[in-house]
Order: structure tokens, then C-alpha cells, then sequence
């Protein structure tokens, strides 16, 4: 729990929520924090999904600029490793992850929604990489996962452009995948979420690494990593009982084993 950034967890659903007022700004404890609650997810076997939540306003606004100004390249340098290793701890959480969008989701906060595996708006969000208005680029991932999501064309015209997308855009480009109501995002998210409750939970991490590290290699790597995990799996009590459970023609009851 820090200052910032908590861990809220409710039927087995953890929601890691910023709380920086008034616009969720990530300045390095921020994202301390977030690395922090990303870590802690991700160990807690009771916790089987996870929600990013700025509040009912915003998801997160972008990055402090009033801290990023004076800073020199050396300075940047250093912070930018703790930038890129806070955002890539929420990509390492391995449990389905839902990000909740109200409001801006620009610079910082759309890098960080990117590392969701899901991701829902309200129907009033903004979503962009600015950066590029301030002379500068995507430093948390945003020249990187953005393409990765919606191709390297659509992604180079918001990155170029630093515009913001409305949610119904960000629909239509896949940056989004759902698009509700503004205050039903939360309770949206948290409906998607339950439906892993219960779940294999080996099984969808073993899913979420294969699909994530499989994106990062070749085809023919990509296919050894799949039949690694797949073939781990047979040694799970988890894959006996769904295996049992459907010859029989019964529910599975998963135990995490």
C-alpha cells in the first residue's frame, strides 16, 4: 500500500488503484508504487484477476512533466530505466489484467493501459501519445507495444501526430476492446474480470506468457515455447481434474495445482 497507489482485493479480484489527484500525473513514485502493487499481484496466490483504475475522473494523465523538465540526459537516462521496469512489472503479472479507462489515458497512462491484456472505456475517454508536443517520444513502452496492438501504421499516425483518440475510435483501431457507459467502466471491468475467478490458473498464466513471449521471437520460437508450456501443463493437477471433469461430463473445480 503506498502513498499513491493501493491494492484493493475483493472475491479473489485485485484492483490496483492510482489515486494521485487531480490527474493520476506518474512522477517516479508513481511508478515505484505501481512496480510495487504489480509485484505484489503477482505473488498473492488468492488473487486470480486484476483491474488498473484511476477513479471515476481519470486513468492517468501522463507522465510529470514538471519533473521531467529540468531534467538532464543523464538524469533521464537513470529515471527511464525505472520508468520502462515499473511498466513492464504490470506486463509480468501473470493473471489476466483489465484496464478500466475514465477519462485521459494519455502519455504515461495509455503506455500503462497497453499493459494490460484487456482494456475497457468509458465512452468520454481520450486516449494518445502526446509526446511528441513536447519535442520528445514515448519513453514507457508506447513506441513499442502500440504497434505490437494496432500495427505500426495506425500506431505511427497517433505517435507522430501526439492526437487523441476518442473511445469509439479507439474501438474501431483495437486499442480498446470494449467501450461502455463512463460509469459503468469500473463495475464493466470487474465483470470481465470475475470471469477468470475460478479458472485454471496455471493454465492462463501459462497462456498469457506463451502468447506475450511469442510475440517477441520468430514464428518457429514461438511454437517451441507453446509446446513447452503446453506440455507442462500434463503435470498439473489442474489438467487431470478439467480432463476428468469433461469426460465426465461434470464442472471442473480447479485447485491452482
Amino acid at each position: 500500500m503506498g502513498e499513491f497507489v493501493r491494492v484493493e482485493v475483493s472475491g479473489q479480484i485485485a484492483t490496483i488503484r492510482l489515486d494521485r489527484p487531480k490527474m493520476n500525473a506518474l512522477n517516479g513514485q508513481v511508478q515505484r508504487e505501481i512496480a510495487e502493487c504489480a509485484r505484489a499481484v503477482d505473488a498473492d496466490q488468492d488473487v486470480q484477476a486484476v483491474v488498473l483504475y484511476g477513479g471515476e475522473r481519470v486513468f492517468a494523465a501522463g507522465a510529470d512533466i514538471k519533473e521531467m523538465a529540468d531534467m538532464s540526459y543523464a538524469d533521464m537516462a537513470a529515471h527511464s530505466k525505472i520508468l520502462q521496469d515499473c511498466f513492464t512489472a504490470v506486463t509480468r503479472i501473470g493473471k489476466p489484467v483489465i484496464a478500466a479507462i475514465t477519462g485521459y489515458a494519455l502519455g504515461g497512462g495509455c503506455e500503462l493501459a497497453l499493459c494490460a491484456d484487456f482494456r475497457v472505456a468509458g465512452e468520454g475517454a481520450k486516449l494518445g501519445q502526446p509526446e511528441i508536443q513536447l519535442g520528445i517520444i514515448p519513453g514507457a513502452g508506447g513506441t513499442q507495444r502500440l504497434p505490437r496492438l494496432i500495427g505500426p501504421a495506425r500506431a505511427k499516425d497517433l505517435i507522430f501526430s501526439g492526437r487523441h483518440v476518442t473511445a469509439a475510435e479507439a474501438l474501431s483501431i483495437g486499442l480498446v476492446d470494449k467501450v461502455v457507459p463512463d460509469v459503468e467502466v469500473y463495475d464493466a471491468a470487474l465483470a470481465w474480470a470475475a470471469t477468470f475467478v475460478g479458472g485454471p490458473t496455471v493454465a492462463l498464466r501459462a497462456a498469457k506468457q506463451a502468447v506475450d513471449q511469442g510475440l517477441e521471437v520468430d514464428l518457429d520460437t514461438g511454437l517451441e515455447v507453446e509446446r513447452l508450456q503446453f506440455s507442462g501443463l500434463f503435470a498439473t493437477e489442474d489438467a487431470k481434474i478439467g480432463m476428468r471433469a469433461f469426460t465426465e461430463k461434470s464442472k471442473p473445480k480447479f485447485t491452482g495445482r
